[in-house]
């Protein structure tokens, strides 16, 4: 299996070698050559295999020759010793028809250990075999950094750099990051917002120089490896709902669009995925694309579900590139023109095939609590904000005959504040993290600048390697 960039400048890379480059060198991301296709009798050798061994199934395509079979097996199995819930992705009804896959259930409560845990064990795999270090820079919005944190901590061969918007995610994701003191991590706290934290990774990964030094590498849903990871629980969900002999549709509450880009990647593989459902919060460009080809950049505003708050969603251009039938010139130009302009000028033509498969639906602060409250009064489910966002959207798309099913992305006492305002509970923490507000806490405030940013990244590196 061999990668390439939407942006048609890179060289054609292996997984191992996407795995460690992260953002292609002309600024585009890796996606496949060719897309892998399962037979029916394919998916359906699936059925009722453990999670682990599934996800090991569904990564082979993907990872090609890079990585033994055996091997592949052992490090998903590890990646998943450390989750609260035999079923890894249990499935729960909320409604006739509708239905919750909680992704929480890892060590730092949230769906971005379903794909960190597995990247912690192959960067560690490909790192030992090649005998190098490379060096982890990530933006975070709330949980890609302390799962990042989580998978990496630790580990001679990865140096790990984190940067968070400061005071715009809620104390608990803040705490489970700052309060990791191993030296090979690095919190940094930027004076901006997401989309600032993210302009100012790839930045650094822009900086050939800086990048090749630095040995830098991304955990971000811009390394191919973490939608690859993801695809596994869409198809462990479908599998129980009678796929491939039934369609299913999903709802996935979205900000970066990398969790909602795996279910399409499993749609691609031939998974009979009948509609992909965006949940919006207030910052609500995504939905505006949908329901009226509007992507334009508006201030970032804060809101109840800080993972979402972001404006210029990496993994879109994913999605461009294949709707444009892999025409990397006009991706390119697209893309180019957005970051430019504020506006990305996606042809009619282009955004109707979107909406034949993706729909949307935006909450605001106001309405995300309602849902919130009403889920727990008329279902007895406690939902995060993000997953009550999207558990709404699964709501209003539904069709008779095909099961919805909504991803529950947080637990629910990462937002203590949210829950007790909605339902007046106080979710506990697990016993793992019970004691995190007693915890030391170690990270630097930066300015918003590359400068500063690339000279702590340089800080960190020195120290961890000397």
């Amino acid at each position: 299996m061999r990668y390439i960039s939407t942006r048609g400048k890179a060289p054609a890379l292996s997984f191992s070698d996407v795995l460690l480059t992260g953002l292609a060198e002309d600024g585009g991301l890796y996606l496949p050559e060719t897309w892998p296709s399962f037979s029916k009798d394919e998916w359906k050798a699936l059925r009722g295999l453990p999670y682990p061994e599934l996800a090991a199934r569904v990564l082979t395509p993907f990872v090609g020759s890079d990585i033994e079979g055996a091997t592949l097996r052992r490090l998903c199995a590890q990646a998943y010793t450390g989750f609260d819930h035999p079923a890894i992705v249990p499935l729960t009804q909320v409604e006739d028809g509708l239905f919750v896959q909680e992704l929480f259930h890892g060590p730092t409560l949230a769906f971005k250990d379903m794909a960190m845990q597995v990247l912690g064990q192959l960067f560690e795999h490909v790192l030992a075999e090649r005998n190098s270090h490379v060096t982890i820079v990530g933006a975070t919005s709330g949980d890609t950094g302390s799962a990042a944190i989580e998978a990496c901590r630790g580990r001679d061969r990865l140096s790990v750099v984190i940067l968070h918007p400061k005071d715009r995610t809620s104390e608990v994701q803040r705490r489970q990051m700052t309060t990791v003191l191993e030296p090979n991590v690095t919190n940094l706290a930027v004076e901006g917002t997401f989309d600032d934290c993210q302009d100012l990774v790839k930045a650094c990964f822009a900086d050939m120089p800086f990048r090749t030094d630095m040995h830098l590498s991304a955990v971000n849903s811009i390394n191919w490896a973490r939608i690859a990871a993801q695809i596994p629980y869409y198809v462990y969900a479908a599998l129980n709902f009678g796929a491939p002999d039934r369609e299913v549709s999903f709802a996935v509450p979205t900000g970066n669009f990398g969790n909602i880009l795996a279910a399409w990647a499993a749609r691609k593989m031939g998974l009979p995925i009948r509609r992909l459902c965006v949940g919006s919060n207030r910052n609500d460009i995504l939905t505006r694309f949908l329901n009226a080809n509007d992507m334009t950049m508006k201030e970032v505003i804060p809101s109840l579900s800080p993972s979402m708050d972001i404006q210029v969603s990496s993994n879109f251009e994913r999605l461009l590139f294949e709707l444009l039938d892999r025409d990397a010139d006009a991706c390119a130009r697209i893309m180019t023109g957005f970051r430019s302009t504020g506006h990305m000028d996606v042809p009619a033509q282009t955004w109707e095939k979107a909406r034949t498969v993706f729909s949307g639906l935006a909450l605001d602060d106001g309405e995300t609590e309602a849902e919130i409250k009403a889920l727990h009064q008329n279902s007895n489910y406690l939902a995060d904000p993000h997953s009550a966002i999207g558990i709404a959207a699964g709501r209003k798309f539904r069709e008779a005959g095909v099961p919805m099913i909504a991803m529950a992305t947080a637990h629910p006492a990462k937002f203590p504040d949210a829950m007790v305002a909605a339902t007046g509970i106080h979710p506990a923490l697990p016993v793992h993290l019970e004691d995190l507000f007693s915890r030391e806490e170690r990270y630097r405030t930066v300015p918003a600048t590359p400068d500063a940013i690339k000279d702590a990244v340089r800080a960190a590196v020195l120290s961890n390697t000397h």
